[in-house]
Order: C-alpha cells, then sequence, then structure tokens
C-alpha cells in the first residue's frame, strides 16, 4: 500500500493523515481478541490504570503472533516507508486502551519530544502509525492532535511523572493554547481497521473514557535505520535496541488467523 501524492501533501502540511476501513472486519476481530489476550496478561509490559484496568501493553509484537504479523504488514510498513524514505525499524510498539468508563488522560505531549530527551534519537525520522482495533468515536476517548504542530520542531515540555501510570514530556497549557490558536483540534473518529499516520512531531493527547464503549488503538512508532537512538537508558521492551530493517509480510498475512478464529468459533458453537 502507498499513500497518493495528495495524503503525501497532507501530511507534509497538517503532519497527519487518515485513512478508513483498511483492515476488514475479519482482520479487525482477530486483533480484538489479541488485545483481550494480552490484556488479560501478567507481564512487565502491560502497564495498568490506579483501577487496575489495562492502559497500554508495550512490545506485543514479540509475544503475540497478531501482534508480530501487525508489526510487518506492509499495509503499515509501506507507507511509513514511503514517508521517511528508506527502511525502518521498530522504535517502539504499543497496544493502547481506553477502558470503558476507567481509561484516563494521555496529556498533551510529542514522541519525539520523549525520544530525543530520554532515548537519544538524533533527529524526528520517525513517525506513528496507528490501526483502531475498536471503533474510534467522540465519546469513548479518540486521539486528538492539532493540525500543523510538527512544524514547530520540538517544544519545551516539563517532565510529568504524577498525573498518570506512565511518564511523559508533557506541554503546558499555555503552548498547547498557542499551537491550537494557529493550527486547531482535531480528533479523527471511524470504524476499526482505518488507519490514522502522524508526525513524531505532531503535538497530541487523548481525554479520559467515561463513556460505556472501550477502544484500543495499535500505535506502531517507526525511526529510519539511520537515525537509531544512541541512549539505552529505558527498558528494551520500552525503547527497542534491534534496528534491523523490518522485513514486510505478504499481504495475506492475516488470512491463516482469520481461518483458525473461524474454526475456533464453529467448534465452540458445534
Amino acid at each position: 500500500m502507498k499513500l497518493d501524492p495528495q495524503q503525501l501533501a497532507r501530511f507534509d502540511e497538517e503532519g497527519y493523515v487518515f485513512i478508513p476501513s483498511v483492515f476488514s472486519p475479519d482482520e479487525v476481530a482477530v486483533l480484538r481478541s489479541a488485545a483481550d489476550e494480552v490484556y488479560a496478561m501478567d507481564r512487565e509490559e502491560v502497564w495498568r490504570e490506579s483501577s487496575g484496568v489495562a492502559r497500554t501493553a508495550f512490545a506485543a509484537h514479540r509475544y503475540h503472533e497478531a501482534f508480530r504479523r501487525l508489526g510487518r504488514h506492509p499495509r503499515l510498513i509501506g507507507p511509513v516507508m514511503q514517508i521517511l524514505d528508506g527502511p525502518v525499524y521498530m522504535h517502539q510498539y504499543k497496544v493502547n486502551a481506553k477502558a470503558a468508563f476507567d481509561g484516563e488522560v494521555w496529556q498533551w505531549h510529542q514522541d519525539y519530544g520523549t525520544w530525543r530527551r530520554d532515548d537519544e534519537m538524533p533527529a524526528p525520522r520517525a513517525m506513528n502509525i496507528a490501526v483502531f482495533v475498536d471503533d474510534v468515536t467522540a465519546a469513548n476517548g479518540p486521539l486528538l492532535l492539532i493540525p500543523g504542530s510538527h512544524r514547530h520542531g520540538v517544544v519545551e515540555a516539563g517532565h510529568d511523572l504524577e498525573t498518570t501510570s506512565y511518564p511523559l514530556w508533557t506541554l503546558s497549557r499555555e503552548k498547547v493554547a498557542e499551537l491550537a490558536e494557529r493550527g486547531g483540534c482535531v480528533a479523527p473518529t471511524g470504524p476499526g481497521g482505518s488507519l490514522l499516520l502522524f508526525s513524531s512531531l505532531m503535538v497530541h493527547a487523548s481525554p479520559p473514557n467515561i463513556s460505556p464503549f472501550g477502544r484500543t488503538i495499535v500505535y506502531l512508532s517507526l525511526c529510519h535505520v539511520e537515525n537509531h537512538i544512541r541512549r539505552f537508558r529505558r527498558a528494551e521492551w520500552i525503547a527497542h535496541r534491534d534496528f534491523a530493517p523490518i522485513e514486510p509480510l505478504a499481504d495475506d498475512c492475516f488470512d491463516e488467523l482469520v481461518a483458525a478464529r473461524a474454526e475456533a468459533r464453529a467448534s465452540a458453537a458445534a
């Protein structure tokens, strides 16, 4: 899969591209079951809210087959290689939850700000591509973006270690208001299986989810292999050390998992 010239121009101008329904309902169902399975695991990579519900599962591509395949899916790797102009490696992999009623806030931040300060990533030659596992609506804690904020470079931030279970380099209210005054604020929404690509310099956040509807989004943070991190202070399952280029799988790499899920459901119903 490749982005067309209009999509590339939008990414350059606004810092993000949203593409609905890239994955089929059957493929999404496999990912939804996989998310439930990793959230139930007792692993150090699975972080939880103060309520005990899952917040994020780091590096799930290393301990679940569906997420391994997703991390090498050509519909994800192809567009990122196109934007970053070359081979990429996996810097970070997260399966982020916004549990119904209990999903907490992600404060305003830039991902590259963290990657530069904590991991010594040389340049913002890295980006995120997100897969909606559930329908993302205005009600269940969508991602908030400030279009054009990627054009302002790394913005001054403070290290927030207290607001939530996950430390972030967060922006002040004054800076967020200033950027939003110029670029506005958007919340891409759409059905499960949709894709959101956004710059590592994009200022973004997400509100709490107090709705009765949970939502999960998988984030692949991909970096050009020449731009790999230089500091190894964070846990390896948070900031990966394997800088080998990702070799994409075939486009039908989910077919086997879809068939296995259908067979299991048929056996259970028999």
